[in-house]
């Protein structure tokens, strides 16, 4: 096969699980263990699938920010992958009585994080992508809840299996109230995370590369290494706190983290 050819076989393999909801093996058979640029075209070709089918890119996320997920995953650096509309199930986590649906999902976990509206484009020289420079370009922090997902069968993946695969994207979830950056740290921030009421997991802002902001900061220079760059009215998910677990139908979800408005998700039994 053609790098092309590879390329095109580790997208149909993964959107194929994605329709079928059935895991599939991992892609690295077909473009290796540290091809990032393979790995990341793969997934761009996962995301115009979506977009064909009517999809809109409304953000991006960040993945394995903190050493708790890195550990869990196997990995050692971040990655990041695309936020779509038809990923948010916020209404339904902010409607009383409502309940996500898990049709779409396959082996899902789940994570709390600080995500930020974008209120100004970073599309800026690598130089001038600053640490103050993204911070003066963020309108609002707000709580996150990122379900994560992987179409690879039993969460087998390496470093280019889950970038490859949208940075095992699934749903996410953020809350209405946000707060200025002038109210709040992001790097201050405590986390705690329950599963039906008991403690599944904890962490501070700090586990987030050292401050969400530098998580941002750090996805503002690979978007434009890509050609890509943030946009104002881009969602950023900026990367878990602390581990994250795993629930079933029918579990109650809550976020607690500090400066925000606790965050609740409900999902169908």
């Amino acid at each position: 096969m053609t790098s092309e050819e590879r390329i095109s076989a580790a997208v149909e393999r993964l959107a194929d699980a994605l329709a079928t909801r059935v895991p599939c093996a991992p892609v690295r058979d077909l473009i290796g263990t540290d091809d990032l640029p393979a790995a990341y075209a793969v997934q761009q070709g996962l995301v115009r699938k979506r977009l064909a089918a009517g999809a809109t890119v409304v953000g991006r996320k960040i993945g394995a920010t903190s050493k708790a997920v890195q550990d869990q995953l196997g990995v050692d650096q971040p990655d990041f992958g695309y936020l779509l509309d038809e990923m948010d199930v916020s209404d339904a986590a902010n409607t009383p009585g409502a309940a996500i649906s898990m049709r779409r999902l396959l082996q899902p976990r789940v994570e709390a994080e600080v995500a930020f509206m974008m209120a100004a484009d970073v599309d800026l020289p690598e130089d001038q992508i600053t640490f103050e420079a993204v911070r003066e370009r963020v309108e609002v922090a707000l709580p996150a809840l990122e379900i994560v997902d992987s179409r690879i069968e039993g969460w087998d993946i390496g470093f280019t299996d889950t970038v490859a695969d949208n940075a095992s994207s699934g749903l996410f979830v953020v809350g209405r109230e946000g707060r200025k950056l002038d109210d709040l740290e992001p790097r201050d921030v405590v986390m705690s995370l329950t599963v039906n009421g008991q403690e599944r997991s904890t962490g501070t802002g700090a586990a987030c590369l050292g401050d969400p902001l530098e998580a941002l900061r750090w996805l503002a220079v690979q978007c434009v290494r890509f050609g890509d760059p943030l946009r104002a009215g881009h969602l950023v998910l900026s990367g878990a706190l602390g581990p994250f677990v795993p629930f079933a139908p029918g579990d109650r979800v809550e976020a607690s983290i500090s400066g925000f408005d606790t965050l609740t998700a409900e999902f169908e039994e």
